[in-house]
């Protein structure tokens, strides 16, 4: 990228530009329309990136109604993965350098670079005396989060949205290269400012736990394991935690992430497992029954249910359908947002979780969670059952049976005490 070029004037003004035969950005010796970029989409947006001087990119990239079409209609993987590949190095350093919280939150760009970048961007914000207290609190659980323990694998943070409550994700090893990627997607009351800490570490217990399973897993297009923190849309609150309208937003971001790796990942497609907890699940079932998803397996647990009715109709390897509900768990089973994906008549596997959570009593190796929160933390069965399924032996599940017949369970939705689910049991880990 050249460090100076003439002042510039956008070509349309205020429309949605989505012509590629149109330069959006001509030299005219005018000023900069700012809002015709935000309003750009495509292949537009991302070349008027890179036909700006680097102080109009700086002030492109702070401008709310830019960093709005970059969090929230961006152009697709595909686009920006063909846009970045043409451009040379020191375009890709001035964009880097200059537009950090736009690279850092593009799928298609490399992981390693929106690591890069979101932390560019975090570091800035945090020593910024200007950023709101809330901001501040939230980007602090943020770097807390990105903290590891000697010999656990590198995180890397690959979304970062500052806005409102907030929005993140941080990977535990390495997209590229892993044969198996699991994205862990969260319910209700989960927010980064409160979650996100506990949240990566639960991931990388997750991570952990898939990694002592390397002698039986399945072999795969890489190495190693990859598991995403995936805290990538608004989670309910008391507020609207009876609307779908989030788990409707939720799952076109989540549809975008996994977009993301399968682009970046070309023909060395890992093996994708999405486990989903909670209001999370609602919001992978829509996903993946969408047409725009695809998923080697997916694990639902203490699910409230969706408007799916049966596995066939979701993009997940036949067989691969795995559904969890602990003891005591008041959502688990509900079927309050549609047919209960654990029903007899859905076609999924049910996990072995609901007995009592006395592993002495049972005389089992692992214990079974208790409560709608208990799923993912270490040494329960549940955590290992994902992981075994996460490596694609879901044929070792223990005691594991077959979904598929018995009374349908798609008739009118429970009503379950979705407040026995509060904010404030959410706890950090033991």
């Amino acid at each position: 990228m050249p460090t100076s070029v003439p002042a510039v004037v956008v070509h349309t003004v205020g429309a949605v530009h989505d012509d590629p035969t149109v330069p959006l950005v001509q030299p005219t010796g005018g000023q900069l329309d700012v809002d015709a970029i935000a309003h750009a989409r495509g292949a537009a947006f991302l070349d008027a990136l890179v036909s700006v001087s680097p102080a109009d990119l700086r002030r492109i990239a702070t401008d709310a109604a830019v960093v709005t079409t970059v969090q929230d209609d961006p152009p697709t993987a595909a686009e920006v993965a063909t846009w970045w590949a043409g451009l040379d190095h020191d375009e890709h350093q001035v964009l880097e350098t200059l537009a950090p919280s736009v690279v850092g939150n593009l799928e298609g760009v490399p992981y390693d670079v929106r690591d890069r970048a979101n932390r560019v961007t975090m570091t800035a914000e945090l020593a910024d005396r200007t950023t709101p207290p809330a901001e501040t609190a939230m980007l602090g659980q943020v770097r807390k989060s990105l903290e590891s323990e000697p010999g656990d694998p590198r995180r890397s943070l690959i979304t970062l949205d500052t806005r409102g409550a907030g929005r993140a994700a941080i990977a535990i090893g390495d997209l590229d290269t892993a044969a198996d990627v699991t994205v862990v997607v969260p319910g209700m009351f989960f927010t980064v400012t409160g979650q996100m800490t506990d949240f990566t570490d639960t991931a990388n217990d997750l991570a952990s736990e898939q990694a002592t399973l390397a002698p039986v897993a399945v072999p795969g297009h890489g190495n190693g394991v990859a598991v995403v923190a995936w805290m990538g849309y608004r989670t309910p609150d008391l507020s609207n935690i009876l609307s779908l309208g989030l788990a409707q937003t939720g799952a076109e971001r989540l549809e975008r992430a996994v977009d993301g790796l399968r682009t970046v990942r070309g023909a060395e497609q890992p093996r994708l497992n999405i486990v989903a907890h909670s209001y999370g699940s609602t919001t992978a079932l829509i996903a993946l029954a969408s047409g725009r998803m695809e998923a080697d397996s997916l694990t639902v647990l203490g699910s409230p249910g969706s408007s799916v009715r049966h596995a066939s109709q979701l993009a997940v390897t036949s067989g691969e359908v795995f559904v969890g509900g602990a003891h005591s768990d008041p959502i688990a089973g509900s079927g309050y947002f549609g047919t209960d994906p654990g029903s007899a008549s859905f076609g999924s596997t049910s996990l072995d979780l609901a007995a009592s959570a006395d592993t002495d009593a049972a005389g089992d190796v692992f214990r079974r969670p208790s409560g709608h929160n208990d799923y993912l933390k270490p040494g329960t069965a549940s955590l290992h059952d994902v992981a075994l399924i996460a490596v694609g032996r879901g044929d070792l599940v223990r005691e594991q049976l077959r979904r598929g017949e018995g009374p349908s369970g798609d008739g009118v939705p429970g009503t379950p005490d979705m407040y026995l689910v509060r904010p404030q049991d959410l706890q950090p880990r033991d």
